[in-house]
């Protein structure tokens, strides 16, 4: 552990989450926009479902932890809605189950602190058109359109439920008219546009959440904020504090 203690902001989902890091990926973005401010923590991995996610919970997210995240993003659905397989095995879980492993997700992530806030996301879209080998024998798709969005509105309608902000990704990357052409890299995975369009919302919500301390970028302080006799040289002569000087683009995310 190094030092000083800095809020957490924890990602914990599937691919979507852990190829986020990925070029210009919506975690890279916050990663650059939240570098002095907080540390963007992955705990999201490949072909992880609600089921995966619930084995493992209390392990990433222990209650006697003696700092607790001060922002969890969920994001779980995708690998839930694909085709069932005969034998039970697989990603699949039905929409039932994945409801209630949604909800036990939600009740022990706010469980850990007063502090923790929370986001889930919804299922994104998928452009079927692009997935390589996307069917069963019988000519089934093994990921759909239709199902994603079941399992979005199925996510979003608990987290109203809960009293928990999510976010609708699965809109707002169709909003774009363009977005099977440019938003995937195979169907799943996003590109940097569609990345972008995860962010802007992300960024958005915690602009708007009246959360006290806000979790926004423009709000937190930066690590390290104070003067020092050690900082730049202005032409004036006078040390120039850099600490929150902006970088090339970061005014795109405002």
């Amino acid at each position: 552990m190094v030092g000083p203690k800095r809020p957490q902001f924890v990602l914990f989902g599937s691919s979507i989450v852990q190829h986020s890091f990925y070029d210009k990926g919506w975690a890279a973005i916050l990663s650059h926009l939240y570098a002095r401010k907080a540390d963007i923590v992955l705990r999201g991995y490949t072909g992880w479902n609600s089921r995966r996610a619930l084995q493992v919970l209390h392990e990433i997210f222990p209650k006697d932890a003696i700092e607790q995240p001060s922002l969890v993003i969920v994001y779980f659905g995708g690998n839930d809605s694909v085709l069932a397989h005969p034998s039970g095995l697989g990603q699949h879980v039905p929409l039932q189950e994945y409801i209630q492993n949604m909800k036990k997700i939600a009740i022990h992530l706010k469980s850990l602190s007063k502090k923790t806030r929370i986001i889930f996301l919804g299922s994104p879209p998928v452009n079927e058109p692009q997935l390589v080998g996307n069917s069963d024998l019988l000519g089934r798709p093994f990921r759909s359109n239709e199902s994603c969005q079941i399992y979005s509105e199925a996510c979003l309608s608990l987290c109203r439920e809960l009293n928990i902000k999510a976010i609708d990704i699965w809109s707002a990357i169709q909003r774009r008219k363009d977005w099977r052409e440019v938003c995937f890299i195979d169907g799943i995975h996003l590109t940097a546009e569609g990345s972008k369009i995860v962010a802007k919302e992300i960024l958005k919500m915690l602009k708007e959440a009246e959360w006290e301390p806000s979790l926004h970028w423009k709000s937190m302080p930066p690590e390290f904020g104070e003067d020092s006799a050690y900082d730049p040289l202005a032409p004036d002569g006078k040390t120039a504090n850099i600490s929150s000087s902006p970088f090339h683009g970061d005014s795109e995310w405002e």
